[in-house]
């Protein structure tokens, strides 16, 4: 059972620097939302449909299969569910490929977290091809573990995606660090019990327990990062060390 916490007794800074980061792909450490958003604005347009910027907010951090049936559905796209996915990984592989678009700090915080030997894993809902796509553009070995919604059964805001993360890395979750740009990720993140830092990019992130919101990753170092899962650990309870 978590142990309160109290001033008397704060978490030390040893105890609250992640055994990993977890990480989201899309619009927190690659800013491709703008690009999925094109190219399901032109897929439903292509089948004599309207696409609001609304319904593309509202699917910002979904399984594809779950936004490819909202497209469907709402927005009259007459192909299958791979058919949709396959046009819009399309656009956003080639938009990868020509150079990502790093969202401002991120790349830097992976390289130090990299250097100082902190594990990491990427946890997208994108399929894996258009996870390497970006990979490409890291250094090998950049994450220890990768996971994508093309293996996972439920994704995103089921709690399955990063409880893979951290069995892949042999890791409890509650040790680990998720970060993340979407109330969807969050949830995911929290639900599986990872402490998160949430950087809201295209929508909004609301407080909620377990969940530091910051601003941006620009500047931020990997002792930032563990002061704010510390901070986080303050509020919820340190989890108990050891088995």
């Amino acid at each position: 059972m978590p142990t309160p916490t109290t001033p008397d007794r704060p978490v030390p800074l040893a105890a609250a620097m992640p055994a990993a980061v977890l990480w989201d792909m899309d619009g927190t450490l690659v800013d491709t939302e703008p690009v999925w958003w094109a190219a399901e604005r032109a897929l439903v347009e292509a089948h004599g449909g309207t696409w609001s910027d609304e319904q593309a907010l509202a699917l910002v951090g979904s399984q594809l299969e779950v936004s490819a049936e909202v497209l469907r559905v709402e927005g009259g796209v007459d192909l299958p569910v791979p058919e949709v996915i396959e046009v819009l990984a399309a656009s956003v592989v080639a938009d990868l490929v020509k150079g990502p678009r790093w969202r401002p700090g991120a790349r830097e915080l992976v390289a130090e977290l990299a250097e100082a030997g902190v594990p990491q894993a990427l946890v997208t809902m994108s399929w894996r091809h258009i996870a390497d796509a970006m990979l490409g553009h890291l250094p090998e070995g950049t994450f220890a573990a990768v996971v994508t919604g093309d293996v996972c059964e439920r994704g995103k805001p089921h709690p399955e995606p990063y409880l893979r993360a951290a069995e892949a890395l042999g890791l409890r979750p509650e040790d680990c660090l998720a970060v993340e740009d979407s109330p969807t990720g969050v949830a995911s993140a929290a639900a599986a019990g990872v402490p998160v830092v949430a950087v809201p990019h295209a929508v909004v992130v609301p407080a909620r327990p377990g969940v530091a919101v910051v601003g941006s990753l620009a500047g931020m170092t990997t002792g930032d990062l563990a002061e704010v899962r510390r901070g986080v650990l303050d509020a919820e309870g340190a989890p108990p060390q050891g088995d």
